[in-house]
């Protein structure tokens, strides 16, 4: 087996989370890479759209953001911001999206911060915000979320809550007016977090080859369940080759 870095296998375990036939909203990075190793791997029906309006893209090279002129190449349909949050919103296509996101903090419940640390009128870091991520966590079916397993960005309460996972349980979503959906994994640099079915609490589903599940335990604010999780498998010599070679050459988001 080839050696990867952990950023490698962060994109491999996002890539066999998409289904195939799965609508995927992705941004720029390692959520665009994972989206396109998935179209070349296991998923050859998965169609990738982005915010800008660019749907069923070809990705013949990694673009560098979602506004790069590359999302644009033999669309489907390359259309507007209006186009893309109907494509999510839609009672039938909604039920197929699959949305990546990122934050900077996240809770037991998925629910994520991309807006300030620290008091809201005084914070001690602010960001850039939602941007689309508050639409996609509320009405897609499904998401998957990307981030670096820390202490500081697995906490008890969120600073400030920007997207919605399952808010406070099992019917959070429903009260709050949000339909079916959620989150259903959190990819990290260590392992792949999951929600029970019933609490809706997140719990460690498999850590990487090489980590310790009690070293996912000390990065974090919160307790979760280790009881169920698995060592992953690592990533194959087709699933390296195809990442590094087809999907990123120039080395530009694995670096």
């Amino acid at each position: 087996m080839s050696e990867y870095t952990f950023r490698e296998m962060m994109a491999i375990a996002a890539a066999r989370e998409i289904r195939d036939g799965d609508i995927v909203f992705c941004g720029t990075g390692i959520s665009m890479l994972a989206a396109m190793a998935a179209k070349h791997i296991s998923a050859p029906h998965s169609v990738i759209f982005f915010e800008t309006g660019a749907i069923d893209s070809l990705l013949e090279e990694v673009p560098l953001a979602v506004g790069d002129s590359r999302v644009m190449f033999w669309t489907s349909v390359n259309g507007g911001l209006a186009d893309s949050f109907a494509t999510m919103q839609n009672r039938f296509t909604g039920q197929h999206v699959l949305g990546i996101l990122g934050a900077a903090q996240i809770d037991k419940y998925g629910n994520l911060n991309s807006t300030a640390i620290g008091d809201y009128f005084r914070p001690s870091v602010r960001f850039s915000g939602s941007g689309g991520a508050c639409d996609v966590a509320s009405f897609v079916n499904r998401t998957i979320i990307f981030m670096q397993h820390e202490e500081r960005k697995f906490v008890n309460k969120l600073d400030y809550l920007t997207s919605p996972g399952w808010l406070d349980g099992p019917d959070g979503r429903k009260k709050a007016g949000l339909p079916d959906g959620g989150p259903s994994a959190v990819i990290t640099n260590m392992a792949v977090m999951r929600f029970d079915e019933k609490t809706k609490e997140m719990y460690l589903g498999g850590y990487y080859p090489g980590i310790d599940p009690q070293a996912v335990l000390d990065n974090m604010q919160f307790k979760v369940d280790i009881s169920r999780a698995k060592e992953m498998a690592a990533p194959s010599e087709k699933e390296l080759r195809i990442l590094r070679d087809r999907c990123d050459p120039q080395r530009l988001i694995l670096g």
